[in-house]
């Protein structure tokens, strides 16, 4: 007895819905004056709450927040066909034929067969733009640490790279001395920003996500401070630096403690 496949989710109410919101006549207005432009940045919030939902393990908040992540794609999708560039099933029959396109040896004759990072690299180079650079793809809109680190790895392929962490961390001094050395703020800015580039090169090296150990920090600063705010009361702001410091010390002591009990 053979059993019949799960029906397919049924997407057609969703695009149904963009649609009429974007109706000229009898849509949102808010909705009808947006642009790919505009959307953009709701796109880029809207994955970032993904991925706040599933930190937080809130499985409910994680199914709400894909839905308006997949409502971001059904909006451009939707944008691009009223301009007649594509509509969501090119969305869809696209992505297929790249995840099967980059998973030979599953959908393939099971041959040996080019990396993923290779059949990427092959995609770059047969685009219209010709750029044939390492580089090529790195999205700029990308967040900077992320945005730096990938930079960083693709120039590592090419042999670009430090050859071990011990070259970064003195790299890293050099770009604080600069930092100290800067004159005015354009100097300071373009210091500081080699110094943060360089300190996500010290975590690519060694094998640490600059990101997520970013996120950890300032959960810990945020935990910490409350802390702080919770021991003083509504005094608080009031306190001297080096009260607030002796409490800062206490909210680390408790932690610390809590942690080896």
């Amino acid at each position: 007895m053979t059993t019949s496949p799960p029906p397919s989710p049924d997407i057609t109410p969703l695009i149904a819905i963009m649609a009429r919101l974007r109706d000229p006549e009898r849509g949102c207005s808010w909705d009808v004056q947006q642009s790919f432009e505009t959307i953009a940045p709701y796109t880029i919030e809207e994955a970032y709450e993904v991925a706040d939902a599933i930190e937080r393990k809130d499985m409910a908040g994680l199914c709400d927040e894909l839905g308006d992540l997949l409502l971001q794609t059904i909006f451009h999708a939707r944008m691009a066909e009223e301009a007649g560039h594509f509509a969501f099933q090119d969305v869809i029959d696209a992505i297929c034929a790249k995840m099967i396109r980059r998973h030979p040896h599953i959908f393939g004759e099971g041959e040996e067969t080019p990396g993923w990072e290779a059949i990427k690299a092959a995609e770059r180079t047969a685009r219209k733009d010709g750029d044939g650079s390492a580089l090529a793809g790195v999205a700029s809109a990308l967040p900077a640490l992320l945005r730096a680190e990938k930079l960083q790895k693709r120039a590592a392929r090419t042999g670009f790279d430090w050859p071990d962490s011990e070259g970064v961390i003195a790299k890293i001094g050099e770009e604080l001395e600069e930092v100290r050395a800067a004159a005015s703020a354009p100097e300071r800015e373009e210091e500081i920003g080699d110094l943060l580039f360089a300190v996500v090169n010290l975590a690519r090296h060694m094998k640490v996500d600059p990101e997520q150990a970013l996120r950890q920090a300032n959960r810990k600063f945020e935990r910490r401070f409350r802390s702080m705010e919770a021991q003083a009361g509504e005094d608080f702001a009031a306190l001297s630096l080096d009260a607030k410091e002796e409490l800062w010390q206490k909210a680390k002591g408790k932690e610390r403690a809590g942690a080896s009990g």
